[in-house]
């Protein structure tokens, strides 16, 4: 007989697509297939360089294609649900009755962009500071930057009014993606999406129409705005073998996406070291977030699922904080007449910090700054003439990158909330031994490791 019916869960991300099947088992969902390919889709943003950060939305597209062309035809022919998330904050605009065009591919049918302009990234840069301050006041408990939807169509109303008038339609990559998918005439966004594109109220859940409407922004390229986890429509046409009219989530945030693949109870707290940090918890049912920001906080809050808030401190500086010191070994190595390979480094210094147990060295690692204090970058002190050791200095570098994330969001605070357990995942916590003592050191919770964060995963699990 057939199969059990398939969930496909696409995450549209900044350098990537993937895609995964999740299908249904005695003992929950499980993951079936998936594949990622990279999307190459970085353009030159000519209106805006060089600023401006710009992918091609063709390359996204063909990427994506190339993904479900590589998944089991079998399986692909029982998914009944398919969930999207993708990145946050960045616009495309396109022309509600010319966003695609289907054409038969290998698989069957698929689309392709047509009148679509580029996707203006969450990188992007164009708004300066001046900028954003002469922009209305927004009612939102999220601070506006640069890289957000509404900020950029602000900005091609001052420097490119024309360019506007080309498109009826705006949404995130993942609201294109669900609006070609089910033919939406207006594009339908996820709290979760609108909130990233700044002037939009989580309490009342609409746009600031009326501060938006006084300033001369375009309010019809504001897509609708529907409950995350909520059905956007049917698949109007087979897709890669996909049947027609499967339910078509509304499209995600791939952070929350993350989050939801690993979290399994309120009582839990994500911990994922990577090229950044962050620190994650589930706020209690009925939290509803400050009127407006707090500049100066070092804690975001984002919508969740069912009207929940996460509370997230994201650091600027993680694994990359390692990769710089390790990158200064190297150099200084270099600079005495020594070849060493960076590689050969890492394993290294960790050896040799796992030798010293303590150190009283303090390293305040905050290289790259952070979002709410840019302008403090890291120092160094304690300083003993015993402990100049590498493996001294790694030790206390660790612990330095811990307890830089603790200072944002507090153990204290984290007791307070009833958080019992930590989840730790991401490739610098799993490749440093001693990054995971220093977190076991600082943190009075069981950690369990090895949670693999996966929005494509999350994404289809929402389903």
């Amino acid at each position: 007989g057939r199969g059990p019916t398939c969930v496909l869960g696409i995450d549209l991300g900044t350098t990537s697509v993937k895609a995964a099947l999740v299908t249904g088992t005695e003992r929950g969902l499980a993951l079936a297939e998936s594949c990622s390919r990279e999307t190459q889709a970085h353009s030159d943003s000519l209106g805006a360089a060089p600023q401006g950060m710009e992918q091609d939305v063709q390359k996204i597209i063909r990427a994506l294609n190339e993904c479900l062309a590589a998944l089991p035809q079998q399986q692909l022919q029982q998914v009944t649900h398919i969930g999207i998330s993708g990145q946050m904050h960045g616009v495309v605009f396109w022309k509600s009755d010319k966003g695609c065009k289907w054409s038969e591919s290998g698989t069957g049918p698929a689309f392709e962009p047509e009148q679509v302009s580029q996707l203006i990234t969450w990188q992007d840069g164009r708004c300066s500071p001046t900028f954003l301050t002469s922009l209305p006041l927004p009612q939102s408990h999220v601070s506006l930057a640069t890289g957000f939807g509404c900020a950029t169509v602000y900005w091609y109303l001052k420097n490119s009014p024309d360019f506007l008038k080309s498109y009826d339609a705006a949404g995130t990559i993942q609201d294109y993606v669900v609006a070609m998918l089910c033919d939406l005439k207006k594009p339908l966004m996820s709290v979760q999406n609108a909130a990233s594109w700044g002037y939009f109220n989580c309490r009342n859940k609409s746009w600031n129409t009326d501060i938006l409407k006084k300033s001369g922004f375009p309010v019809h390229l504001l897509p609708e705005v529907g409950e995350p986890g909520s059905i956007a429509g049917r698949t109007t046409c087979a897709w890669h073998g996909i049947p027609k009219g499967a339910k078509v989530g509304i499209a995600l945030g791939d952070f929350q996406c993350s989050v939801y693949s690993c979290l399994t109870e309120r009582t839990d707290a994500v911990l994922n070291i990577s090229t950044s940090a962050q620190l994650t918890i589930s706020m209690p049912q009925g939290f509803q977030p400050p009127e407006a920001p707090d500049p100066s906080s070092a804690v975001s809050y984002f919508p969740f699922f069912n009207g929940d808030y996460l509370a997230v401190a994201a650091s600027l500086n993680g694994g990359n904080v390692l990769a710089t010191f390790v990158g200064m070994v190297a150099q200084w190595a270099q600079e005495l007449g020594f070849q060493v390979q960076e590689s050969a480094i890492y394993p290294r210094i960790i050896q040799a910090a796992l030798a010293q147990n303590h150190s009283k060295l303090s390293v305040h690692p905050t290289i790259f700054g952070e979002r709410h204090l840019p302008e403090l970058l890291a120092s160094v002190s304690s300083i003993g003439a015993s402990e100049l050791s590498l493996g001294h200095v790694t030790r206390a570098l660790c612990r330095g990158l811990v307890e830089n994330l603790c200072s944002m969001l507090p153990v204290q605070h984290l007791q307070e909330v009833g958080v019992r357990r930590l989840l730790g995942s991401g490739s610098a916590l799993a490749r440093n031994q001693v990054l995971r003592q220093e977190v076991e050191r600082i943190f009075p919770f069981p950690v369990v490791y090895g949670k693999d964060v996966d929005a494509a995963v999350g994404a289809a699990m929402v389903m």
